[in-house]
């Protein structure tokens, strides 16, 4: 079977959004922090399409210092993959849920059984940001065949003649990837985040949502209307830092789906 047949439930569930007009927005929350399985529920229950949760990692190359810092805190507290994955099935979020987390703790206990071990806790798709694309062939297909979707990321950088294969390859949606930088909020919008946006939008008919960057809800409207919706993370990981809890989540959350709402 080959690796870009099989479509998940995430990729449907976005699907599905797209063509009934809305913008999408996709929340990102550090697991394992202090309070995040009530703030994953928040960020669902204001607006959320789906939920990226964070398996915290000790070098993180994407991560920029929110959440890094939440990161830290979290792993400083205990938190591991077990533990993170072992509370995802008791989410009460009816959204589907994506892990993000570094490429050595799929490859450490091997592709097969992190894969599996992924399905079991229900988690529809994951993204590894530092394994790339031209490697990850044998990841995807482990995960494929576990029925896990993987979300791969496309760069301002990334070259045309591979862009079109890259989108291909990507399950669950695109990740167009607004700026060369680790994620945070930025004072405006970098051009380069509509510009591969169109880039990917030209190539696929999968959603595309942008992420790094994103530092406002009216940011998220100007990208939205290139991209099909919005990934937001630092934002809402500050809300927790900053002790705000589930219920600044869930304010911030509704203000992002309001503004992509009225457009």
């Amino acid at each position: 079977m080959s690796l870009d047949s099989d479509v998940g439930s995430m990729e449907d569930s976005l699907r599905d959004r797209r063509d009934e007009g809305a913008k999408l927005l996709v929340a990102y929350i550090t697991g394992g922090f202090e309070g995040w399985e009530t703030a994953v529920e928040a960020a669902a229950a204001a607006g959320a399409d789906a939920i990226e949760i964070g398996i915290p990692f000790s070098d993180p190359v994407m991560d920029g210092p929110v959440i890094q810092e939440a990161s830290e805190i979290a792993l400083a507290d205990g938190a591991t993959p077990a533990s993170i994955l072992a509370a995802v099935p008791n989410l009460d979020t009816g959204i589907p849920h994506a892990i993000m987390t570094y490429y050595n703790l799929a490859h450490n206990p091997g592709h097969e059984r992190f894969a599996a071990t992924l399905a079991k806790a229900g988690v529809d798709a994951a993204i590894l940001p530092d394994l790339p694309f031209v490697e990850s062939g044998p990841w995807r297909e482990a995960a494929s065949k576990a029925g896990v979707e993987t979300i791969l990321l496309a760069a301002p950088t990334t070259p045309t003649e591979r862009l079109s294969e890259l989108c291909a390859a990507s399950s669950g949606f695109v990740y167009a990837v607004g700026l060369l930088g680790v994620t945070g909020e930025r004072a405006t919008l970098a051009s380069t985040a509509t510009e591969i946006a169109a880039r990917c939008k030209s190539v696929t008919d999968k959603p595309v949502l942008t992420g790094v960057g994103i530092g406002s809800p009216e940011q998220a409207v100007q990208a939205s209307e290139v991209s099909d919706g919005v990934i937001i993370g630092s934002a809402v990981v500050r809300q927790l830092l900053d002790g705000h809890g589930a219920e600044g989540v869930g304010e911030l959350v509704a203000s992002y789906r309001t503004a992509l709402d009225a457009g």
